[in-house]
């Protein structure tokens, strides 16, 4: 009867699993060892079957720091709520009409919606270069007033989240989050020294189009071959480019976080009608968003699926995806992570013990247990459409898991890896012949080099005889579990 129940929900009965007592005593070796090389810190392990059975663990419901594993939940949360095949738009918009000559009379602007892909030209996404041109072909050749920024889910503004540390400020891998992104709000600028010695170094090239305009060189051409450049944040959202360069140097080139994406914008704009012939006339009064209210769309460009903007989310742990991600699902600048700690909870049932304050982990103040963790990743896929979630994380030897490439074959393992100064955590999916395993290992301490190191060991003992999980996925994604969420 539970099969023919679990068979007519869309989930297939999962088969028996067990760890055998060889396999416990290896386990049990390997955490003695383990505890030994990681002396100041402490260990949360939960490894359980598709069918929510706990194998083996230790401290499994002890709240830890996730770090990035977090990304699973708002991959999940954001899948729940919006779907694999939705996609993020964004529009030129505008009330009024056009004028013959080519001259748009009346209101216009752009509605960003937190594409992280958006105006990546080094990678695929869609660019503002879309929308000059979208305009052009409707026969627009001139337009006048400054850029208005409105979004959907609340002000076309980003910041810096206040629940990361300080000392993340300004790293490429905490950039201003909100619905004002572009190169996923970082520049990258190439130069080559001056012809002569005392001479300014040239800008060659920059990411996004026209940041060029916005760096102002103050460094020098010196003797040698040294690079010494650095880009420094101004006020107005410029950069100031100090230091020196050898003349012998090859090209150098920096990256920065785009401080205010808005100024980002308004440039990068600016170069894309410029290359789509249309021409931008300024003026200073604002049109306020209000104008736009009863606006038509003029252009409008879309983000690949869901499914793919997670996939790529997850290999690279890219920060500002996740968050965006969580704000796209949430429909909300500020509702995400309440809305994403109460989706777990639903999944989980009433064991789950987690606190979440961001979408990508990036925050110490984020907890959860691995017995929360592993329940989740074995609940969450039994509803149906759901079973290839495990296949949006990356697979062993790539992305985040490049060094668990020896002691296994690629695509035994999907899982998320997580660090912080005093985290290293991994959970994720692990293909066997008698099913699939769940694995939630966190450690919260200082030794996180060795507790990554033993992570990689632990997973390579469990998977030496391992199977492709894509090819075992729908014949051993099943339990008795059918709590759900939104």
């Amino acid at each position: 009867m539970l099969a023919l129940v679990l068979l007519a929900g869309g989930v297939a009965p999962a088969a028996a699993q067990s760890l055998s007592p060889a396999e416990r005593a290896t386990l049990n070796d390997w955490y003695r060892h383990t505890t030994e090389r990681t002396k100041d810190g402490s260990w949360g392990i939960a490894i359980a079957t598709m069918g929510g059975d706990v194998l083996w663990s230790v401290n499994a419901e002890q709240e830890m720091i996730p770090a990035s594993t977090a990304k699973v939940f708002t991959t999940g949360f954001a899948r729940a709520r919006v779907g694999g095949d939705a996609t993020l738009a964004t529009r030129v918009v505008g009330t009024g009409s056009l004028e013959n000559g080519g001259r748009w009379h009346g209101s216009w602007g752009i509605e960003v919606g937190g594409d992280p892909t958006f105006e990546r030209v080094d990678r695929r996404g869609p660019t503002l270069l879309e929308l000059a041109r979208q305009l052009a072909e409707r026969g627009v050749k001139t337009i006048e007033g400054p850029l208005t920024l409105t979004s959907r889910t609340g002000p076309a503004s980003d910041a810096f989240p206040a629940v990361w540390s300080s000392d993340f400020e300004g790293q490429l891998y905490a950039p201003p989050i909100g619905p004002v992104t572009l190169h996923e709000n970082t520049i990258s600028v190439s130069f080559r020294p001056g012809r002569k010695i005392g001479s300014a170094p040239v800008i060659v090239s920059a990411l996004p189009d026209g940041v060029e305009l916005m760096v102002h060189v103050a460094a020098r051409t010196v003797a040698g071959s040294r690079n010494r450049l650095a880009l420094a944040p101004e006020p107005d959202g410029t950069w100031t480019l100090t230091g020196t360069v050898g003349i012998h140097c090859r090209r150098p080139g920096l990256s920065a976080v785009a401080h205010q994406p808005t100024s980002v914008m308004a440039y990068a704009w600016a170069a894309a009608l410029e290359r789509a012939g249309i021409r931008w006339e300024k003026r200073t009064t604002p049109v306020h968003a209000s104008a736009l209210a009863t606006r038509k769309v003029l252009a409008e460009v879309e983000s690949a699926p869901l499914d793919s903007l997670a996939t790529e989310i997850n290999r690279r742990s890219l920060n500002i995806g996740a968050e965006l991600m969580l704000q796209w699902a949430a429909g909300s600048q500020t509702e995400g992570p309440a809305l994403l700690t109460e989706h777990v909870k639903q999944v989980v049932g009433p064991t789950a013990r987690i606190h979440m304050v961001d979408g990508s982990g990036l925050s110490e103040q984020d907890r959860v247990s691995p017995l929360t963790q592993v329940l989740y990743l074995a609940r969450y896929p039994q509803k149906p459409g759901r079973e290839r979630f495990p296949l949006l994380l990356p697979a062993n030897g790539t992305g985040t898991l490049r060094r668990l490439r020896e002691g296994m074959s690629k695509g035994v393992v999907h899982a998320k890896t997580g660090t912080l100064d005093d985290v290293a955590t991994l959970t994720g999916y692990l293909g066997r012949p008698d099913g699939v395993l769940v694995v939630s290992l966190m450690f919260n301490g200082r030794r996180t080099h060795q507790a990554r190191a033993a992570e990689w060991e632990l997973f390579r003992l469990l998977g030496a005889e391992g199977v492709n999980l894509r090819d075992t996925i729908e014949t051993h994604m099943g339990g008795t579990s059918t709590k759900g969420d939104e």
